[in-house]
């Protein structure tokens, strides 16, 4: 949601938002690299003042450029050596309540509506083929709106560091 700031009418209208400059599409692109990476560094890198480089960055986060940090983890490493899609066909109007119970369930790493043939494709990591089913079986083919699921399973994953920009 945009944040709003007041106007003199006393009226509320969505905080204007700098666009991205090359600055800072370098700056991403480091920390998508390294998100630990210390301010110092990432001004170094850049060739700007650690000044420069604070409010940037303070920036990109107030304007959700930048949504968080966090660890890209190995899923084999963790024990999710099972990961497949599961495409599925919902109901007219269950979008909404379809994605409530999607986002409850720890397997589902990522889901989007889309449009085409199905209406929603999530990625699932689960550990095992026990755990695939009842993640399927049990799980989403009992959600109130699906109608129905295809799961292809994934055999190989190019890793994520190596579509970084």
């Amino acid at each position: 949601m945009d944040r709003q700031i007041g106007t003199a009418a006393g009226s509320t209208a969505p905080a204007a938002r700098q666009p991205l400059d090359d600055v800072d599409r370098r700056m991403v692109a480091e920390l998508v690299k390294d998100g630990r990476m210390a301010v110092r560094t990432l001004a170094e890198r850049l060739h700007i003042s650690r000044a420069n480089a604070y409010s940037r960055l303070g920036r990109l986060v107030r304007d959700r450029v930048i949504r968080g940090f966090s660890v890209r983890l190995d899923p084999a490493q963790v024990g999710l050596t099972t990961a497949v899609y599961v495409t599925m066909q919902i109901e007219q109007n269950a979008w909404r309540d379809v994605r409530e119970r999607l986002t409850r369930l720890p397997a589902i790493q990522h889901f989007a509506l889309t449009g085409g043939a199905f209406d929603i494709i999530a990625l699932a990591r689960v550990p095992d083929q026990a755990h695939l089913r009842a993640l399927i079986l049990d799980e989403i083919q009992s959600i109130p709106g699906v109608r129905n699921t295809q799961t292809q399973l994934v055999f190989e994953e190019v890793p994520d560091e190596m579509l970084l920009p």
